[in-house]
């Protein structure tokens, strides 16, 4: 069984691109349902963090002075994610630091920077959630907490179950025996009337593979 990293970075602010960096990464290593292993650092990018930030994650300019630098956690975390299929919750925003981040470490920390996204997915499953934040699903589904939100490894562990609960979700009420990372890919772009002739559109290709 091939494992999927569920990823949740805490950052200064909302895009890379307006200057914003992170200052921690946690990964979850996901075998089916199984947490095989973790990952977890705070990181020193040089940058300071306002003091919203810091009352809204709990992490301080103290802390990350403190911390390795930003480029050495993240040649730590793209060796630990090797090519492992990527997950985040509202995966577009941890997208975009993974590969900003990455992309400071040069040509050889290029990698795959596809995502499949726990919150898009929940909205094509679970239409009757009402919120789709991490938290909010969390309760929705009854999953157990796992530590001080907007934290990464508390939220990472959180993603992780929620991810475990949507593939189960799949397997039961549309009978498949998978619900891999592919197909989570091809179900988070379509439409939720759409996703019993995309999952079967998904396995015959594979069948004629």
């Amino acid at each position: 069984m091939h494992p999927i990293a569920v990823i949740d970075f805490e950052t200064t602010g909302l895009s890379p691109s307006m200057g914003d960096r992170a200052t921690e990464i946690a990964i979850v290593l996901l075998e089916g349902t199984r947490v095989v292993a973790r990952f977890q650092s705070l990181m020193n990018a040089g940058v300071r963090i306002s003091r919203f930030i810091e009352d809204y994650t709990g992490i301080s300019n103290e802390m990350v002075r403190a911390a390795p630098p930003a480029a050495e956690v993240m040649g730590q975390a793209a060796r630990f994610v090797q090519d492992a299929p990527l997950v985040a919750h509202n995966a577009s925003f941890d997208q975009r630091f993974w590969a900003a981040e990455l992309g400071r470490l040069g040509e050889d920390a290029k990698t795959d920077h596809s995502f499949a996204c726990t919150m898009l997915l929940s909205r094509r499953l679970y239409p009757q959630a009402g919120s789709y934040r991490l938290g909010s699903l969390a309760a929705f589904h009854s999953l157990p907490s796992a530590g001080r939100a907007h934290r990464a490894m508390a939220d990472a562990e959180v993603a992780a179950a929620l991810l475990s609960r949507i593939q189960g979700d799949i397997r039961r009420e549309y009978e498949v025996d998978d619900a891999p990372h592919g197909l989570l890919m091809k179900l988070q772009r379509c439409q939720r009337k759409a996703l019993p002739k995309a999952i079967q559109g998904y396995f015959q290709a594979l069948r004629e593979q």
